[in-house]
């Protein structure tokens, strides 16, 4: 039975009804129903509102369904037309008009939206967990790869020395972002709406403090009509799952390249790798190129929330439905990702004699020739100059900047001495940045050390 019928004279047709049901969907907020409903009979209980003893019973009987649905023994039924009318049918079944006062001051509308919110604050942390051990993954692989010398790149050409340990750290920082991201959104979203009924409240005297406390929220709405149509949290999240999506997806790309013959800078464990139907050599880096792509449909799921909701006057609207299909699909993606990415990111072999060879043919120590120079009281520009020349010559003549005879150093200016090879060497050109936020080795080991205590602390 609809919670709707009495103004209605017949049944709906089955194939409105099959568009309009969300059962399919929202079934995974079972337990958010089930805990919700137990607050708000416990609330109307000690409000008074239902006898004290029905709040029991309906209290103790809806325990027993979620405990019969978490073991099995219960299958929700697909016909009914959402969660809640599911729960409340069941309920009534077992209890009579006992259970059909758990709906007393309350409307659908303040029941999903506490619903969503409950599920969503439990997605937070789980998200933010996962995110956390990449993040260590990143820090410990980074401790081992603090002095392994790589080209740094911009427009994908050789720039300058890093440290490999150094790029890890980078997106490190990105994630460390994303944790800061979630943490903000649940804060956000920790106001229970419940007693907002469909729009206006109701006349029932209510404690929603109560419920709100019950729940685990921090507070209530202040609004009746904000309470039942807010979707920020789920648009919020939603663009902290397509933010970080992108972050998996440029590393995504990295790593990409990274086990290509073209760079050869690291190896993928074969547990993390698939083969080709035709080629027997190959071996491709499919999860790194799959969580590349799923990147697309978390950026999908986010321009969903945002179209479906730019244009809804207060207050709920059916359309607020289409909600649910987007963010669930924009949590499990993400989770879906981390779960395979972190393993294939922790086992993969860092090939750092590749990434040395790169870097000495790459010129990247041009710079350090250039303030080598500057350091001989030449102006910059005119050090950038010589250097320039000095790396034409080399390219003409097959040679490197460290493999440059002293004498030929001498013909593109006097000032050229021996100490230039100790400044343009990659180890020293690297250590030598030990500017705060620089790749030197020691900065390196004290920024990963850092970041894993500031996460242990924050357990």
């Amino acid at each position: 039975m609809k919670l709707w019928a009495g103004r209605f004279h017949k049944e709906p047709d089955q194939k409105t009804n099959d568009f309009n049901s969300s059962i399919s969907f929202d079934s995974r907020m079972v337990r958010e129903d089930i805990e919700g409903s137990i607050a708000h009979a416990s609330m109307l209980g000690a409000c008074g509102v239902i006898d004290a003893e029905e709040s029991e019973k309906i209290r103790a009987e809806l325990k027993a369904i979620l405990g019969e649905i978490e073991a099995g023994t219960l299958a929700i039924d697909p016909e009914s037309e959402d969660i809640h009318t599911f729960v409340e049918g069941e309920l009534t079944r077992r209890l009579g008009p006992a259970g059909k006062r758990l709906h007393t001051a309350r409307s659908r509308n303040d029941q999903v939206a506490v619903d969503i919110k409950l599920y969503l604050k439990k997605q937070c942390r789980s998200l933010h967990a996962q995110i956390k051990e990449l993040i260590l993954v990143l820090c410990r692989k980074a401790l081992e790869s603090k002095d392994a010398v790589m080209p740094g790149y911009t427009h994908m050409q050789r720039a300058q020395p890093i440290t490999f340990g150094h790029h890890l750290l980078a997106y490190a920082e990105m994630f460390l972002r994303d944790l800061s991201r979630l943490e903000d959104t649940e804060k956000r979203m920790d106001v229970c709406p419940l007693g907002s009924g469909a729009l206006a409240g109701t006349t029932y005297p209510l404690n929603r403090e109560m419920t709100a406390s019950l729940l685990g929220f921090g507070g209530v709405t202040n609004n009746s009509l904000d309470g039942v149509s807010d979707r920020d949290f789920c648009m919020e999240l939603a663009a902290d799952i397509a933010i970080a999506m992108v972050h998996l997806s440029r590393f995504s790309e990295e790593i990409i390249l990274w086990c290509s013959w073209e760079f050869k800078f690291i190896e993928l464990d074969d547990a993390f790798s698939t083969g080709s139907s035709i080629m027997p050599q190959k071996k491709n880096p499919d999860i790194a190129e799959l969580v590349r792509g799923k990147s697309g449909r978390a950026i999908g799921d986010l321009t969903t929330l945002l179209t479906m909701m730019k244009g809804l006057p207060l207050a709920y609207n059916k359309d607020m439905q289409e909600d649910k299909e987007a963010i669930f699909d924009a949590v499990d993606t993400l989770r879906m990702c981390l779960t395979a990415f972190i393993p294939m990111v922790d086992t993969m072999k860092v090939l750092r004699q590749n990434m040395r060879k790169a870097a000495a043919k790459g010129f990247i120590n041009a710079t350090d020739c250039a303030d080598y120079l500057v350091g001989k009281g030449i102006p910059f520009r005119d050090a950038y100059k010589i250097t320039g020349e000095i790396v034409a010559y080399c390219i003409e003549n097959n040679l490197t900047l460290e493999t440059l005879p002293i004498e030929k150093y001498k013909e593109f200016d006097a000032l050229f001495d021996s100490g230039i090879f100790e400044a343009i060497s990659l180890e020293n050109c690297v250590n030598g940045r030990k500017v705060t936020g620089g790749p030197a080795p020691q900065n390196v080991e004290a920024q990963a050390n850092r970041i894993i205590k500031e996460l242990g602390a924050a357990q």
